[in-house]
């Protein structure tokens, strides 16, 4: 079975290669490795791992977290390696088909962002309702949004009221505007079981939200 740890890490050479050596040390074969951040002195790495499957995937936090520094922030199932160049794949795809653009934006962000859904609403006259929403998408009634519209992107807490299915299996919630038309368009990707968005995350999400708008003329 397929893995993807978060791990928060001293950001010093080295580091890296001995939470990789403990992982290999409980069985785990490393796919890939994805840096999320860097600064202040620590890095955030996505790690994707293969595990036996006669290995629970606890051994991965308890192999990772015996070098000292170390903390997982999360493990969950993974399948495919990371694939953070499907950005210009995916603005390729969507100039050359403007009619389905903001379709394809919805069903291929969830990957870029190790997410399990995402979609775009509009609000307009105290309504909020989809336009645009991948496979995975919690189906919910058309409801008021008060926090939209954006000026930036943003992590969604408990303070952004959104509907239940949006919150279930623990589910993080970011948001960023999406182009400068009437009515405002929002991006938001939900991630379940987490972990929580990093602020370089929410720029990234803001800066693909900004070119694909461009893209679209939206």
């Amino acid at each position: 079975m397929s893995f993807l740890l978060r791990v928060v890490l001293p950001d010093k050479p080295g580091n890296l290669g001995a939470v990789a050596s403990a992982l290999g040390g409980a069985g785990a074969d490393i796919l890939s490795v994805d840096v999320v951040e860097r600064g202040d002195g620590q890095a955030v790495d996505d790690i994707a791992v293969e595990l036996p499957t006669n290995r629970p995937p606890d051994v991965l936090i308890t192999a990772a977290e015996s070098v000292p520094g170390v903390s997982v922030e999360s493990v969950r199932p993974h399948t495919g390696q990371l694939d953070t160049h499907r950005e210009l794949e995916l603005l390729d795809e969507i100039a050359g088909d403007h009619a389905h653009g903001l379709d394809l934006l919805a069903a291929e962000v969830p990957r870029l962002f190790r997410a399990g859904w995402a979609l775009v609403a509009v609000s307009e006259h105290g309504r909020s309702y989809r336009i645009a929403e991948g496979s995975a998408a919690p189906e919910t009634r058309s409801g008021d949004l008060p926090w939209l519209p954006l000026d930036r992107a943003i992590a969604l807490d408990e303070s952004h009221w959104v509907p239940e299915p949006w919150r279930a299996m623990d589910t993080e919630l970011a948001a960023a505007p999406f182009g400068t038309g009437v009515p405002p368009k929002t991006l938001v990707v939900g991630r379940p079981g987490g972990p929580v968005f990093r602020p370089s995350e929410l720029a990234r999400l803001a800066h693909l939200a900004g070119i694909v708008a461009t893209v679209l003329k939206a």
